[in-house]
C-alpha cells in the first residue's frame, strides 16, 4: 500500500496509472477478439473461417462462460500462491501467448489459443482489480474515484479493440490492400486476431516497466497456502490437463460433437451451481442473516437472466449484423463488428449520468431490486427493437438486409440496462453476505455471470432453428417478464435486504 499522498495521477497514485493502461489494453485485446469470434467461427472455410456454421454460438457462449468462470480460481492461485501482481503478469503472458496463437489459421491451434486465453483472463481479471484497491488505505476519500477512472479504461479499452479488430478483419479496403499485395484478402481474419495479441503485448510492456510505481500492493499472496491448498492446486492442475487431453483425443478420433461438450459443460455448470448454493445454505445461520442469503439467490438467478439475454451481442446479434445488416451506415461503410461498440460508448457516456442521477435523487435512490428490474427490461426492450428488424427481414425474403439503426436502437438500451444493474450487482452481493462468506461473494457474482453466459449460448443456438421473430420476441418477453417480477417483489426483497442494509 502506498505510504505516501501519491498525487502524479490525476490526483491519484501513478501506480493507477499503469494498472489503468494494463486493464485498457487488456480489454482492447479481449473485446477486439470478442466481436469476431461468432463470424469466424461460423464462416465457411472457404471464406476464410473455421466453418462451423450453427455450432458457432455455442462454441462462443462455453468460451464466454469459461472466462468468468475461471475468475474464481484465477483469485484463489493469487492468494495462496502468486501473488496479485505476478498473478495480472502471467495472465497477460498468457493472454498475449493466446491471442498469437489464435492467429495461425488451424481448427487446433485456435482452440488451443481460446484455452490460453481463458487461463490468462482468468488471472487477470479478478487481481488486477485487487491491486487498484491495495493503492489506497480504507480510509482514503479517493478510492471510489480511483475505480471509477479504472472502469473508463475498461471502456476505452473496449472501445479501441472492437474498433480496429473489425476493421482488420471485416473492412473491404483491408481485404482489397491485401489482394493488391497479392495475398489472400481470406488472411484479414487473421490480421484481426493479431492485433489482439498487440494489444495485449502493448498492456505487458508498459505494465512491466511501471510496476515500480505501484509500491508494496499485491506484491506478495495475502495467505500462506496450506498443505491442503497444495494438494488442491496439484489435483486442479491435473483435472485441467485431463480434461484438454480427453476434449482433444475424443474430437480427433470423432467421437465428441459440439452439441455433446455444450451439454456436458452445462451438466457441470448446473451441478456447480448447486454445490455452492447447496454449501451456502446448509451453515448455521441467524433468521436475518438466512433472509439475506434468499435475496442474493433471487439477485443471482436475475443476473443469469439479464447476462444470457445481453450476452447475445457477441452471437446472436453478431451474426445479425453480418449476414442481415447492411454493410453501410449513414453513407459510410460499417464493419459489422462496429455496432458493439455502441455499446462500449453508451457506457462511457451513460455511467457518469447515471451515477450523477442516483446522487440527485438521494434518499429516492431506487433500490437495488429496482435497478435489478430496470436493467431486465431494458435489455427486453432492446430485444423488441430487433424484433421489428427482423420483421423487416421476412417481410424483404431471402437475401434481404435492413438499417443499422436497429442494433444501434438495442444496443443503445441494453447500455440503459448494463448500467442500472451491473454495477449494483457485486455491490448487493457483497452488501447481504454474512461475514465469514463475504469473499465467496465475489465468486457468486461471477458464477451469475458465468452461468448466464453459457444459458445465451442455449439461445443463441435456437438462432437457427427458431425464425428471428419468435426467437427475438421469446428473449424479450423472459427479459420483460422477468423485470416485472422482480417490479412486483420489489418491496418484499428490499426488506429481505434491509437486515444488513
Amino acid at each position: 500500500m502506498s505510504s505516501q499522498p501519491d498525487k502524479s495521477f490525476l490526483g491519484h497514485p501513478r501506480g493507477l496509472a499503469t494498472l489503468f493502461f494494463t486493464e485498457m489494453w487488456e480489454r482492447w485485446s479481449f473485446y477486439g477478439m470478442r466481436s469476431l469470434l461468432t463470424p469466424f467461427l461460423a464462416a465457411a472455410v472457404v471464406e476464410g473461417g473455421l466453418g462451423f456454421g450453427q455450432d458457432a454460438s455455442p462454441l462462443y457462449h462455453i468460451y464466454l462462460a469459461l472466462i468468468y468462470l475461471m475468475s474464481v480460481p484465477g483469485g484463489w492461485l493469487a492468494d495462496r500462491f502468486l501473488g496479485q501482481r505476478r498473478a495480472v503478469l502471467w495472465g497477460g503472458i498468457l493472454i498475449m501467448c493466446g491471442h498469437a496463437v489464435i492467429a495461425i489459421h488451424d481448427t487446433l491451434a485456435f482452440f488451443a489459443g481460446l484455452m490460453l486465453v481463458v487461463l490468462g483472463t482468468g488471472l487477470l481479471k479478478p487481481n488486477v482489480s485487487a491491486v487498484v484497491g491495495g493503492l489506497y488505505s480504507k480510509t482514503d476519500a479517493r478510492r471510489d474515484a480511483a475505480f471509477s477512472l479504472f472502469y473508463m479504461g475498461i471502456n476505452l479499452g473496449s472501445f479501441l479493440g472492437q474498433l480496429v479488430a473489425p476493421f482488420l478483419a471485416q473492412h473491404s479496403s483491408v481485404r482489397g490492400f491485401l489482394d493488391g499485395l497479392g495475398i489472400d484478402p481470406r488472411y484479414a481474419w487473421q490480421l484481426g486476431f493479431g492485433s489482439a495479441a498487440v494489444g495485449m503485448l502493448s498492456g505487458i510492456v508498459q505494465y512491466v516497466r511501471g510496476q515500480k510505481h505501484l509500491g508494496a500492493a499485491g506484491a506478495a499472496p495475502s495467505t500462506p497456502p496450506t498443505a491442503a491448498d497444495k494438494r488442491m492446486l496439484v489435483g486442479g492442475l491435473v483435472l485441467v490437463v485431463s480434461a484438454v487431453l480427453a476434449v482433444v483425443f475424443l474430437t480427433r478420433a470423432g467421437s465428441l460433437s459440439v452439441e455433446r461438450i455444450d451439454d456436458s459443460f452445462g451438466i457441470f455448470l448446473t451441478l456447480l451451481t448447486v454445490v455452492v448454493f447447496a454449501k451456502i445454505f446448509a451453515g448455521s445461520w441467524t433468521s436475518a442473516e438466512r433472509r439475506s442469503l434468499l435475496a442474493i439467490l433471487v439477485y443471482f438467478v436475475a443476473s443469469c437472466l439479464f447476462w444470457s439475454a445481453f450476452e447475445q451481442a457477441g452471437s446472436t446479434l453478431n451474426l445479425f449484423a453480418v449476414e442481415q445488416t447492411r454493410p453501410e451506415l449513414f453513407g459510410l461503410e460499417f464493419a459489422p463488428g462496429w455496432y458493439q461498440n455502441v455499446n462500449a460508448l453508451g457506457i462511457i457516456v451513460l455511467s457518469p449520468l447515471f451515477a450523477l442521477l442516483w446522487l440527485k435523487l438521494g434518499p429516492r435512490d431506487p433500490s437495488h431490486p429496482l435497478k435489478f428490474a430496470l436493467g431486465l427490461l431494458f435489455v427486453g426492450l432492446g430485444f423488441l427493437a430487433m424484433e421489428r428488424g427482423a420483421a423487416e427481414v421476412a417481410a424483404g425474403g431471402a437475401g434481404t438486409r435492413v438499417s443499422g439503426m436497429f442494433l444501434v436502437v438495442t444496443y443503445v438500451f441494453h447500455s440503459i440496462g448494463e448500467v442500472c444493474l451491473s454495477p449494483v450487482g457485486l455491490s448487493a452481493m457483497t452488501r447481504l453476505a454474512p461475514g465469514r462468506v463475504a469473499s465467496l461473494m465475489m465468486g457468486v457474482w461471477f458464477l451469475s455471470i458465468s452461468v448466464g453466459s453459457y444459458l445465451g449460448g442455449r439461445i443463441a443456438h435456437a438462432y437457427r432453428g427458431l425464425s428471428q421473430q419468435s426467437l427475438f420476441l421469446t428473449i424479450a418477453a423472459v427479459a420483460i417478464g422477468g423485470g416485472l417480477l422482480m417490479l412486483l417483489f420489489a418491496r418484499p426483497l428490499k426488506g429481505l435486504s434491509e437486515p444488513r442494509e
